[in-house]
């Protein structure tokens, strides 16, 4: 069982279910430390205090907001547990809502929500099953490290999920960044949504979705340890200028199949409308009244 993080109670209407919350994800990430590379000694980082200019133990270390220069104010780890919030020690429910309509960017890191004792199992298996014949998602505000947030409980399989949320204010607007402006065709469209089909799946498994960066890093070191060659760097294939946009869809849905193994000729591209020669008729329209003057004259 992973480490209780934070512990407190679901607030559902006047219904409380004691949990603990722990960590829903873990990092398998490499970890460095630095070094002095002359003699490979450890460098670490001192708390060095500014004014007495010594190192400080972490026992004489806290909290504080400088609400002006030279001017302090501490803050207890106590003080910001006792916070005068109702939130405080809950996760209070204030509505439900269907998952489609909250913005992905604002959902953040996620946690287990874990009942905590006998006592708590009923409440939270009630909970966990009328989320489930909803259909929706539950937004709560809780406090935790010194801050009131923003959170949406959600079921996976058995379990009930909290996932961290960003209020509305801390999302910045699109329009930051410029994005662009630039028209495209009916036919690109088209060609694009035949891509994603091609490359559509129901579900994340494979070995498309594996850390390659970890296992790349793990050879090297294992190399460096045992002074061995690293191992070879491929070739990445460079971006060109996408200069035919159609042409460009119209292989990547081909490469896409190939990976797949898949046929070729499923979903195939939309092709270009080309407009209908108008000359062909009147040529033919000549020919017609040729013929028709070739017979009146044998008549006559």
């Amino acid at each position: 069982m992973p480490r209780t993080i934070w512990s407190g109670a679901i607030s559902f209407g006047l219904v409380t279910i004691s949990i603990r919350l722990v960590s829903a994800t873990e990092n398998h990430s490499i970890q460095f430390h630095q070094y002095h590379l002359e003699d490979m000694g450890r460098v670490r980082v001192r708390e060095v205090c500014d004014l007495e200019d010594r190192e400080i133990p972490q026992s004489e270390i806290g909290k504080g907001y400088e609400y002006a220069k030279d001017q302090v104010v501490a803050i207890s780890d106590a003080e910001l547990q006792d916070l005068p919030l109702p939130t405080a020690k809950a996760i209070e429910i204030q509505a439900f809502v269907p998952l489609e309509s909250i913005d992905p960017i604002r959902i953040a890191e996620g946690y287990y929500l874990v009942p905590d004792g006998q006592v708590a199992a009923k409440p939270y298996k009630l909970l966990r099953q009328a989320l489930g014949r909803s259909s929706k998602v539950a937004i709560a505000k809780y406090a935790w490290s010194g801050r009131e947030r923003l959170g949406l409980l959600r079921l996976r399989e058995d379990a009930i999920v909290l996932r961290a949320m960003r209020w509305p204010d801390e999302v910045r607007d699109p329009a930051a960044v410029d994005p662009p402006h630039e028209t495209v065709s009916e036919e690109e469209i088209e060609g694009a949504l035949t891509l994603i089909d091609r490359m559509s799946r129901e579900d994340l498994e494979g070995s498309e979705f594996t850390d390659t960066y970890t296992d790349a890093l793990a050879k090297i070191i294992e190399s460096k340890r045992e002074d061995k060659p690293l191992p070879e760097v491929p070739e990445p294939d460079q971006p060109g200028k996408v200069l035919d946009l159609m042409a460009a869809l119209n292989e990547s849905v081909q490469q896409a199949k190939a990976s797949r193994g898949e046929d070729a000729d499923v979903h195939e591209m939309p092709k270009k409308k080309t407009a209908k020669k108008q000359p062909a008729k009147k040529t033919a329209a000549k020919k017609t009244t040729k013929k028709t003057a070739a017979r009146r004259s044998r008549s006559a």
